[in-house]
């Protein structure tokens, strides 16, 4: 079980608070596959994902971001259990869907740099860290299955 400080657990619920999801959830799923663009197999019934300006403006694309940036609302709720919490998510991922685990942490690098660029001078060091290890704990639980 991971332990959360006071300080941590507030970060983090303030980071979510002033997320605005529609917004990025697509440009973190858009950079996703844009700079890793072998990320895009999992994809091929989303259409066109031939060039960055096409995944940035796909429908599907920005849909999906808005889920899996809400997915991590999730471990919002659960920050005790975030492990038991993602089980059902890991076990899709890995038996159903078949997605390298190694993608969900891509996926978190680029979740961080968006809201990065959001917060601004907002995301200090100490909040950066604890948007690591929430991101990291996530990323390890949706892995879980796989191990």
């Amino acid at each position: 079980m991971v332990q959360w400080s006071e300080s941590e657990r507030t970060i983090i619920n303030g980071i979510f608070s002033h997320l605005d999801y529609d917004d990025l959830g697509p440009k973190a799923f858009s950079r996703c596959l844009i700079v890793y663009p072998w990320t895009q197999r999992y994809f091929s019934s989303f259409g066109n994902l031939h060039n960055a300006e096409a995944i940035m403006g796909n429908a599907n694309v920005a849909a999906h971001g808005i889920k899996v940036l809400h997915g991590l609302d999730l471990g919002l709720k659960h920050m005790d259990d975030i492990m038991g919490a993602y089980a059902e998510l890991s076990s899709l991922h890995s038996e159903k869907l078949h997605v390298d685990p190694d993608n969900f942490k891509l996926l978190s690098d680029c979740i961080t740099i968006v809201v990065a660029a959001k917060l601004g001078k907002a995301f200090t060091p100490e909040t950066q860290a604890a948007f690591h290890k929430f991101l990291a704990v996530v990323v390890s639980a949706l892995g879980k299955q796989y191990h």
